[in-house]
């Protein structure tokens, strides 16, 4: 088949810390406040505080009676007073950062875990802002994009990773609508997960949204509490007729097995779902450590009943992601060693290489059919949020469109 070589025609990073929309109730820990003094999160008798006293941020914790002051010493200074403090609580982060001169810098974090179970629906229901602006965490950056399939009236979809200040436990998935001629973004809803093993509400995100008769499917990764020796990383899936498109949703999930036979796999991820006139196709990924990954798809005639037909090759090749391309079901991935986006078929034999720049980290092949041409969704590496975050705060999306015709 013939596709064009792809270049970058632009780049949106969309940042919100306090998203657009209401605050409180809050359904999951993801929530944010903003203003130009001290802050403060609470729920019962604990209280979760930011301080700011023109020349550096902290964070105060108060649980049990008892309060403890947590300043970095490296980050908490300012280089001189500030136009805005901000906090955030992140599944069990909590960030105080500042902005302007420049953009959002964390200046102090904290892991409340062993202090406060934040996942839990009842702390939850009491938790408050004092602050001039509150509302839900929204986004340091977005990636692992993919289409929304079936979304309503030719609209494009989009489902994103939003990144936290910090690795993928800070981070949730978001829905966001993009006008693909001008790539004007603009954010529908967040979306939540409660887990079939345990209470609580969570940030789970590397996410597939399919519309499949009167309901949404929803297949997601549960990077949201991820700690590789006691929570490696599965998929769940969740079936609901909510509208999704709008609003924020918290959505109960089940297991999806995916079939690992003979891969001594440690976690699988990324997953992507197909309905075809045969059944079932599912691209996923499957780890033989971490961080050591390949992709993998399975099929059969429902998702309960799934069987691996193929594994693929790579150390850290991910984004799983089926596409029809030429009148034929093909899986693509994201090569990060040899950098490059591989073109397999459903025996995840390559056939091809999608041409085309490929930036930082591990973007994803996602294409979208506009006309009689393509638009390329995905994402790069880059942070923000200044160096205490760390990785997983990327990226930009980066935005690709065909150029001159070569053959895949």
């Amino acid at each position: 088949m013939v596709l064009s070589r792809f270049e970058v025609v632009a780049r949106r990073r969309p940042v919100d810390l306090v998203a657009p929309g209401p605050g409180a109730p809050y359904v999951a820990p993801y929530v944010a406040a903003s203003g130009t003094g001290d802050l403060a999160l609470s729920s019962g008798r604990d209280r979760l505080v930011a301080r700011y006293d023109g020349a550096a941020a902290w964070l105060e914790v108060t649980t049990g009676g008892r309060t403890t002051r947590h300043r970095s010493r490296r980050f908490a200074s300012t280089d001189g007073p500030v136009e805005e403090v901000g906090l955030a609580l992140t599944g069990t982060h909590l960030t105080v950062l500042t902005r302007g001169p420049g953009a959002w810098t964390a200046r102090g974090r904290y892991d409340l875990r062993g202090r406060i179970d934040t996942h839990a629906e009842d702390w939850l229901a009491g938790l408050v802002a004092d602050a001039p602006r509150e509302g839900r965490f929204g986004q340091l950056g977005l990636r692992d994009v993919r289409v929304v399939d079936g979304a309503p009236d030719g609209r494009v979809v989009l489902s994103a990773t939003s990144a936290g200040p910090g690795f993928f436990d800070t981070a949730h998935t978001s829905l966001w609508e993009l006008e693909p001629e001008s790539l004007a973004l603009t954010h529908l809803s967040d979306v939540y997960f409660r887990r079939p093993d345990k209470p609580g509400v969570y940030g789970d995100h590397a996410t597939h949204v399919l519309r499949d008769g009167d309901r949404w499917l929803v297949a997601t990764s549960t990077w949201g509490d991820f700690e590789k020796k006691r929570r490696p990383v599965a998929v769940t899936l969740a079936s609901t007729t909510a509208d999704l498109l709008h609003g924020v949703h918290v959505l109960d999930t089940e297991p999806l097995h995916l079939p690992t036979d003979g891969l001594g796999s440690v976690g699988v991820w990324d997953p992507h779902l197909a309905r075809t006139e045969d059944g079932w196709l599912v691209g996923f990924v499957s780890a033989t450590r971490y961080f050591r990954f390949h992709p993998a798809l399975a099929t059969g005639p429902t998702l309960d009943a799934l069987t691996l037909r193929a594994s693929g090759s790579g150390t850290q090749t991910e984004g799983t992601t089926l596409a029809r391309l030429g009148g034929a079901w093909r899986v693509l991935a994201s090569d990060a060693e040899a950098k490059r986006f591989p073109v397999l078929d459903l025996d995840l034999r390559e056939t091809g290489v999608l041409d085309a720049p490929y930036p930082t980290n591990i973007p994803w092949p996602t294409l979208v059919p506009v006309g009689d041409s393509w638009l390329w969704i995905t994402f790069n590496g880059r942070p923000y949020g200044g160096p205490l975050p760390g990785y997983g705060t990327h990226g930009d999306l980066v935005f690709l469109r065909p150029s001159a015709a070569s053959t895949v």
